[in-house]
């Protein structure tokens, strides 16, 4: 008999862990991860199952402490333990950032899955039990070996640098708006259909402990991140109108950031396309670019804010930093 893999669930709470509460008077996590397990019937087939009771918490309720000693975990068990894939169960609403965090932390061929549900257990449409099932699936496939961190809901299989959350209440919410899914689960068949476009892996020490991201506005000042700016910020990450341009105040505040040493990333605020040096106006691209703004390729606000932080905490310089998210060959713009 051929064995089976041995599959880790980290069960972190989140919807797929929720029930209503009368007492709270709405919905809260409020599962075991045997709760939970007990709705898929027979998974005995797929995997050896072993469960790690991590905690009971929202998906709001998760820091980037938690992600750290997540991806401890994570690392403990493929490294030392002998698991052959690990699941996490989470929150959805800060899913895709603890996904991308442990793709950015934990170096391993493992599969690492990260699912939740969009539906909580007191409905009729709950949808943990097949998402989880999907999930364990996934992570005991070898086709999903050196895939990186995945998220899978849905059926659909996403690569962690890539999968976000569009939709507020659609069981399908995760979604990799550039370049789809790596793959799906089809009548619990895993089905993969190409490879993630980039992956990088940090050794990370002690996190910062205050990385803002701003979020650009018609008629933004420079207030805010001045503010963070005196209050400490170790790095800034903005996300930018269009292809990357701010306001001429914003402008000048991250040029004063960038003068004191603290890197500065730049994404757009639109959930399609990557920013570009091009337009040349104050505030524009290209005099961001000259200034030192760091521009991210393909990454959303969330996600270069983990990767920025997970880099501080490896102790990068700028331009290391800078190489690391810029990693797309651009055409040379002419000075």
């Amino acid at each position: 008999m051929t064995q089976r893999p041995r599959i880790v669930i980290i069960f972190t709470g989140g919807t797929i862990a929720s029930a209503l509460d009368k007492e709270w008077g709405g919905i809260v996590p409020n599962m075991s991860g045997g709760q939970i397990l007990a709705h898929l019937g027979d998974i005995d087939h797929v995997a050896e199952v072993l469960v790690h009771e991590y905690g009971a918490f929202p998906g709001p309720h998760i820091t980037p402490t938690h992600m750290a000693e997540l991806s401890d975990l994570v690392r403990r068990y493929v490294e030392h333990e002998g698991a052959d894939g690990v699941v996490i169960t989470h929150g959805t609403d800060t899913l895709e950032e603890t996904a991308y965090f442990l793709d950015s932390t934990v170096d391993t061929a493992c599969p690492v899955v990260v699912v939740g549900s969009m539906r909580n257990s007191s409905e009729p449409d709950w949808d943990g039990p097949r998402n989880l099932r999907d999930a364990i699936s996934v992570a005991a496939h070898a086709s999903a070996r050196g895939l990186g961190v995945l998220v899978c809901l849905g059926g659909d299989i996403l690569a962690a640098s890539e999968a976000t959350k569009i939709d507020t209440a659609d069981v399908s919410t995760f979604e990799s708006p550039n370049f789809g899914p790596l793959g799906r689960v089809t009548n619990g068949h895993v089905l993969i259909h190409r490879m993630p476009l980039h992956r990088e892996a940090f050794n990370a020490g002690p996190l910062p402990t205050f990385v803002p991201l701003f979020k650009l506005y018609a008629g933004m000042t420079e207030l805010m991140i001045d503010l963070a700016l005196d209050h400490g910020a170790e790095g800034v990450v903005v996300e930018a109108f269009g292809v990357g341009n701010v306001t001429p105040p914003v402008y000048h505040a991250l040029a004063r950031a960038i003068q004191r040493g603290i890197p500065v990333v730049l994404v757009s605020r639109c959930p399609v396309g990557r920013v570009e040096h091009v337009y040349a106006y104050e505030g524009a691209g290209r005099s961001l670019y000259k200034a030192g703004v760091i521009f991210a390729d393909y990454l959303n606000g969330p996600k270069a804010r983990i990767k920025l932080i997970c880099a501080l905490a490896a102790g990068l310089p700028i331009e290391q930093i800078r190489r690391s998210f810029e990693w797309v060959d651009e055409q040379e713009v002419s000075a």
